[in-house]
């Protein structure tokens, strides 16, 4: 399978162990392109962004609408088994449900949750989301089409972004996004849920943001004890933390972390 992957290195002294940033649905490498790659490897980590099957540039568009977790979780290790150094995984969102899959399996030196759909899935998200918007999930269910979430720009900005960003930025972001697959969709409803007892002792660090309306407070600490940890509420920040004007305080939070874990 061809994967886009996007890097940046540093200019001198490169830290050892390099990063890989997986991003979460509907979004592709791009939304760690602009301020996450460059802003980690100014700080000296060789920073990569990879684009799931059927996202960005990478292959399996014409196949997207069956597309499993699973399928996504084997993109991840296909990446990480070209790199000469096992990287530290970054998952956002759905990525971070995959980073949480991919370590049933397989170890990392550090794994970082960023808004990360919990270990119970998105069946709550989705009952909240059908009584406040039941039109365009009636119509995700009868189309069959997890777009319907993400369909106008207004419930784009409302699922990934505070409700004071411009307008400008709002369309920046929602002129980007695209269809999701419907297969793993369903996986992360309940046919392919984590199991944390099956992750061996990978360092974990999960930030979740304050304003999401996808994920609650009190779902990421549901995970992070699932996975002997904390979740740490990252305040004045929605969903889509690497693009949202705090995104440095966060990736400031994450490289601080990595430096307690010595990498």
């Amino acid at each position: 399978m061809k994967l886009e992957l996007l890097t940046r290195e540093p200019e001198a002294n490169a830290r050892p162990t390099p990063i890989l940033f997986i991003h979460g649905a509907y979004h592709g490498a791009w939304c760690w392109e602009g301020k996450f790659l460059p802003y980690f490897s100014s700080r000296g980590y060789i920073s990569h962004a990879m684009s799931l099957r059927g996202h960005g540039r990478s292959e399996g568009h014409e196949r997207l609408f069956w597309t499993s977790i699973e399928d996504y979780v084997n993109d991840v290790a296909q990446v990480v088994e070209g790199m000469e150094i096992p990287p530290i995984l970054v998952g956002h969102s759905m990525g971070g449900y995959v980073v949480q899959k991919y370590l049933e399996k397989h170890r990392a030196p550090a794994a970082v949750l960023l808004a990360s759909t919990p270990k119970k899935g998105i069946l709550a998200f989705s009952m909240r989301f059908a009584r406040k918007h039941p039109m365009p999930w009636l119509k995700f269910v009868v189309m069959l089409n997890p777009y319907q979430a993400v369909s106008t720009p207004e419930l784009a900005k409302e699922m990934f972004l505070s409700p004071d960003v411009a307008e400008e930025r709002v369309m920046e972001c929602y002129t980007r996004l695209q269809n999701e697959s419907y297969r793993a969709t369903l996986d992360m409803f309940l046919l392919n849920l984590p199991k944390p007892k099956r992750v061996k002792k990978t360092p974990i660090l999960i930030l979740s943001a304050a304003n999401d309306t996808i994920s609650t407070i009190k779902e990421q600490e549901d995970t992070a004890s699932a996975y002997g940890t904390s979740a740490e509420v990252c305040s004045d920040i929605a969903h889509d933390m690497m693009l949202e004007e705090g995104w440095q305080d966060i990736a400031d939070k994450i490289i601080a972390w990595l430096h307690e874990q010595g990498l």
